[in-house]
């Protein structure tokens, strides 16, 4: 795959930060002093999620790319949080110089962490986008709390070691589940999903962060208001064939940003759509945050 041995032969940099006692890996991209973009990856996932799409921004933007708490080779945490998360994000947009005002583009779950950090800190940022993620309409179950009980009846354990890197790789899903024809870009995040432990080849992810995560203020929140109440500009990027979400997730999130929010979808895309079209993604996070680059006082 082309666009992923270009990718892999741009420049960049890997640095930590610590954040709240907890070290929290990232990689940058193009010049210090372009307007600067951080990009967040959804649960279980980690960076490079965004292998292709980064080193293209860097043609217009300083872009740096987080790995989580929990996710990646970031640490782990006894207690994680929508605030420990925010934190997180400003502190990489910090250290990796991605200047004032910079921009945040999240997926999936990203895009709920990327929503928690505009409510804390919108009147600091440039912009916000959504990627693939909906806000749920009043009195609906959330998704994460939905997560976190789950996780919560089930007992506690560790991700699965294979002994074989081989059959770790062949056991690697998208999640949900749908097809991908960049199968070289599949392998190469499959392979950066795992860690070599006692025994052979695990995940990276932390197994019990939605078990860990602080649900009450999630659940005593406000989403819509969260949104609206935004003091920077905001949109949504969706998968056209996605899964991730209801009907009425979808229909309310449409309802909602209808004449505020630019909405739109990539035709012929799933959920993890930087996967499925990332010329498209690409072209559609260049051209929304270059139009709100040319807007700012």
């Amino acid at each position: 795959m082309i666009l992923l041995e270009q990718a892999l032969g741009t420049p960049s940099e890997t640095a930590q930060v610590k954040v709240d006692g907890c070290q929290i890996n990232y990689e940058c991209w193009g010049t210090v002093g372009q307007p600067g973009i951080l990009l967040v990856h959804g649960s279980n996932a980690h960076l490079n999620w965004w292998r292709i799409i980064a080193p293209r921004l860097a043609e217009h933007f300083r872009v740096a790319a987080i790995d989580l708490s929990g996710n990646g080779n970031s640490g782990w945490r006894k207690i994680y949080s929508g605030e420990v998360f925010a934190e997180e994000v400003m502190a990489v947009c910090d250290a990796a110089n991605l200047g004032d005002r910079p921009y945040i583009a999240g997926h999936s779950f990203g895009g709920y962490v990327t929503l928690e950090t505009g409510h804390l800190n919108s009147d600091k940022l440039g912009g916000m986008v959504l990627l693939d993620f909906t806000i749920r309409p009043p009195q609906s179950k959330d998704d994460i709390a939905v997560f976190h009980r789950e996780a919560r009846s089930k007992p506690a354990r560790p991700t699965r070691i294979y002994p074989e890197k081989e059959a770790a790789l062949a056991r690697f899903r998208l999640v949900p589940q749908q097809t991908c024809e960049n199968t070289e870009l599949l392998h190469y995040v499959a392979e950066q999903s795992l860690r070599e432990v006692e025994g052979g080849w695990t995940w990276k992810f932390d197994p019990d962060l939605f078990r860990n995560l602080n649900v009450e203020a999630i659940q005593s929140s406000d989403p819509t208001a969260k949104l609206m109440q935004l003091k920077c500009p905001c949109a949504f990027i969706m998968g056209e064939e996605s899964l991730d979400y209801s009907p009425e997730a979808l229909l309310y999130t449409k309802e909602l940003t209808k004449g505020h929010i630019p909405m739109f979808s990539i035709a012929g895309t799933f959920h993890h759509l930087m996967f499925d079209a990332p010329v498209a993604v690409i072209t559609a996070l260049t051209s929304t945050l270059l139009m709100w680059e040319t807007q700012k006082p």
